[in-house]
């Protein structure tokens, strides 16, 4: 893996992780990532496990230094961009008081983090198609000809990376009927053929995580079944992350393949959880977002501390 270490940068406020009005784009997610490796560098690594298709590095922060590993994505589909500060918010404040003392959780654990899974795609739906990109008019034509990337779920290429995992990939493409590569829905050719997607599946098998929780918006649910391949302490976990949340609801979920949840699952037989944050329209506004936040941490926190 490569290390992060360019800690040259400054990011305002007191807060490190903050979410302007305008959105977050792949830049201020790096700029808070080196202010991050700055100020907690004692307690927290900051590694590339892979690149996007526009060759944007794929971060993941690792906190704590117990033996059990869990991860936690998110912003793995474009237009759901306000899950990576969410995420990294979260991070955030596990060293924060890591530091002060606290967080006696991450002695058991270590968590691996991936606030931004589809950089490419996050910026594409927040600003459009990028100067120079060589997809330019194939992008302007899947999208049915409009500038307007707001409902833009998949990588710059097309791919929903949601879709791109083996664990019933033909039958999600079956079900989606979704030829070509379009803002959603399409599994590209094969399993794991986006970067993007890959790089999450190896940093899954080379880390030997026990749990896993791939953050999404919207609808307050966590899913946290595939096929009767999950273990018993699943469902429990789970209806205690809901009652933890502000509103949230365990949901035992039915036709739906090829996520990464779905795929952990599948593959390793061990607790996996997608959780639905917030309400609303995708993209959900940015002033919802500290509301998001107060209700999703204690979700994320119990997730943490696993199984009782």
């Amino acid at each position: 893996m490569q290390i992060r270490g360019d800690s040259s940068v400054e990011w305002p406020g007191e807060s490190i992780v903050r979410l302007e009005q305008e959105g977050y784009r792949s830049r201020a997610y790096s700029i808070q990532l080196d202010r991050l490796l700055e100020k907690y560098s004692d307690i927290l690594t900051v590694e590339a496990f892979g690149e996007s298709v526009l060759g944007e590095p794929l971060w993941v922060v690792r906190l704590g230094k117990g033996a059990e590993q869990v991860h936690m994505n998110a912003a793995v589909h474009a237009n759901e961009w306000i899950t990576a500060p969410l995420l990294l918010r979260y991070v955030e404040e596990l060293a924060i008081r890591r530091l002060a003392g606290g967080a006696p959780e991450l002695d058991a654990v270590t968590l691996w983090a991936v606030p931004l899974s589809n950089p490419d795609g996050a910026d594409l739906a927040q600003d459009g198609i990028p100067p120079g990109c060589a997809w330019a008019e194939e992008l302007a034509a899947w999208n049915g000809g409009s500038r307007d990337f707001r409902r833009w779920k998949a990588n710059i290429r097309g791919v929903d990376l949601n879709d791109q995992f083996p664990a019933g990939w033909e039958l999600e493409r079956e079900r989606r009927g979704v030829a070509g590569p379009a803002p959603q829905d399409y599994g590209g050719p094969h399993p794991l053929c986006e970067p993007e997607a890959a790089a999450l599946a190896r940093l899954t098998r080379e880390a030997g995580f026990s749990r896993v929780l791939s953050l999404h918006t919207q609808g307050k649910e966590i899913y946290w079944n595939y096929r009767d391949c999950e273990p018993r302490e699943s469902e429990p976990l789970a209806a205690r992350m809901a009652a933890a949340g502000d509103g949230y609801q365990s949901v035992k979920l039915t036709g739906s393949d090829a996520g990464y949840k779905d795929w952990f699952i599948h593959e390793f037989r061990r607790p996996g959880y997608t959780v639905e944050a917030g309400e609303g329209v995708n993209p959900l506004p940015p002033e919802q977002y500290d509301g998001i936040y107060r209700g999703l941490a204690p979700v994320l926190a119990e997730f943490i501390r696993g199984p009782l």
